[in-house]
């Protein structure tokens, strides 16, 4: 697979259980795409972070790999979410327990969906999906697009200055 694309990214809570709900667990969804971009793993063109899944459209940098990317941003995602779960909301982590021998709890469904965009047009219509999800029938979390804080959707329509951790998609299709 050629990692040089921007691919599509979706991840999503098992049983699509809203355990994204809460603002920290969707802020520390946002910190850790940041320490991404920071660290020189990822670029990052958009995201929106829903009640029980996660869409992205990013590019890993090499030589990091994409499978890895994934699993360790999955993973710290999790243990952060287990630890806060633990500690604060311990009948809720219950919901999460798992009788796979190499886990305890698993929040995140086994196959992520990842797919390379191969063009301008593709990347556009993903991106107009990811910040049009939170307008969607089914959620119906906000009116506009840039006005659902968890979302890309501000950088775009309103050059909002506070996601500069985000590469506008021109500069690289």
């Amino acid at each position: 697979m050629n990692e040089n694309h921007i691919f599509f990214f979706t991840a999503t809570i098992v049983e699509w259980k809203h355990l994204l709900k809460p603002d920290k667990y969707k802020q520390l969804i946002v910190d850790s795409l940041k320490y991404l971009v920071s660290e020189q793993k990822i670029v990052l063109y958009a995201y929106v972070i829903m009640p029980n899944h996660i869409h992205v459209l990013w590019r890993i940098i090499e030589p990091n790999e994409l499978s890895a990317v994934k699993r360790d941003f999955l993973k710290f995602c999790s243990q952060n979410i287990k630890f806060d779960l633990e500690k604060n909301h311990p009948n809720v982590l219950e919901l999460f327990k798992s009788n796979r021998k190499d886990r305890k709890y698993q929040f995140w469904q086994d196959r992520s969906y990842n797919t390379p965009l191969h063009n301008r047009n593709v990347v556009v219509q993903k991106l107009e999906y990811i910040h049009n999800n939170p307008l969607s029938k089914k959620w119906k979390l906000v009116p506009a697009p840039e006005e659902y804080f968890y979302s890309s959707a501000a950088f775009y329509l309103k050059g909002n200055v506070d996601n500069d951790f985000i590469t506008h998609y021109i500069e690289e299709t």
